[in-house]
């Protein structure tokens, strides 16, 4: 099959699909792979180190999207590109539809089959979107301290405290593979952090962390009531293929600190804090009620390097399958199945 890598387009994203080893590792199985020109500058990866993989450099976008017959992407198409896509185009990809109804319904009209990394589901696990959320969660933290600087527009705290200091608190909502990361992380660096989920086992683990983290049960007084007392709050809630569920109101970011930081990794697929909205890495933040929001739709795109070899050694076993004719049999690739001939499969988006 020929399986067309394009360069990312989204603002400041930096990401490849498919790093040079993974690309061979297709070449090496008997397929083409097409690489947009320059696709993996920002990586850290030349054309040089493509074509001596055995990987076929392209001009242009154009030329790419004419002759691939599967278009592996990080970010979901934008705009410019939809006309590029055709009817008898695989499309796998991160999509979040959910949050994309205008993407939605143009992939319905030109009628092709788009797999959506984020809802591939094996065993109740979701292997395509955990090495992004590892990543987006040790983000939060890391951009959620930057902005707690007074320079940044933050409270002037440093999130870990020193001797003769508060801490600062931190509150991660979602104890999943983004939120789970978050809380190391915050907790590695010494705030005091309060994680909310539903499962017990999660927040057992999380709890096990040490002994500045707390595990509680998403009672909404109780979010309200930790909310108002964050220096920095991270939002990391998912349902895979559906919105995010506001779990954070409007009323209660107006009842916290000012000066504190939201960072919401559930932006994605909406947001999971009421007063989220999309940002992008050229205008990261904004400021609402003297909080500072943080809702950047591709965090990871930030350490590029970093995301595409973590997102490359997840992706191959999965083209690799998806080149073969019964693909849809595999019940994992069949549940990320989100629009196919104009309609759309994924019951969540129904």
């Amino acid at each position: 099959m020929k399986i067309g890598i394009p360069k990312e387009i989204k603002i400041k994203e930096g990401r490849v699909a498919l790093a040079p080893d993974a690309a061979a590792e297709l070449v090496n199985h008997g397929h083409q792979v097409l690489l947009e020109k320059s696709a993996g500058i920002l990586s850290g990866y030349p054309d040089e180190l493509y074509q001596k993989a055995g990987v076929t450099i392209l001009a242009d976008a154009a030329s790419l999207y004419a002759e691939a017959e599967m278009i592996v992407k990080v970010k979901e198409p934008q705009p410019q590109e939809w006309p590029l896509l055709r009817s008898d185009h695989i499309l796998f990809s991160y999509l979040h539809l959910a949050a994309e109804p205008a993407l939605t319904k143009a992939l319905q009209e030109i009628g092709l089959t788009a797999v959506a990394f984020e809802t591939v589901e094996d065993k109740g696990q979701l292997p395509l979107l955990a090495p992004m959320s590892d990543i987006a969660g040790k983000i939060a933290v890391q951009v959620g301290s930057n902005l707690l600087h007074h320079t940044q527009g933050g409270r002037g705290l440093l999130l870990g405290g020193v001797p003769a200091t508060e801490r600062g608190n931190v509150v991660v909502i979602g104890a999943g593979m983004a939120g789970g990361n978050a809380t190391r992380l915050a907790a590695a660096m010494g705030a005091n952090v309060t994680v909310f989920d539903r499962s017990r086992a999660k927040l057992k683990q999380m709890c096990s962390v040490g002994n500045n983290v707390t595990g509680l049960h998403p009672f909404a007084h109780t979010i309200h009531d930790m909310a108002c007392q964050a220096d920095l709050l991270i939002g990391a809630v998912l349902i895979p293929g559906k919105k995010s569920p506001h779990l954070v109101s409007a009323d209660t970011v107006r009842e916290m600190k000012s000066g504190s930081v939201i960072v919401d990794i559930s932006v994605d697929q909406g947001g999971c804090i009421e007063t989220t909205r999309p940002t992008n890495y050229e205008e990261p933040t904004f400021v609402w009620e003297d909080v500072v929001h943080f809702g950047v739709t591709n965090m990871p795109g930030a350490v590029p390097r970093t995301a595409s070899q973590s997102i490359s050694a997840a992706l191959v076993p999965y083209i690799l399958r998806l080149t073969e004719s019964d693909w849809r049999s595999a019940p994992d690739l069949a549940a990320g199945i989100n629009v196919e001939g104009g309609k759309i499969v994924l019951p969540a988006l129904i």
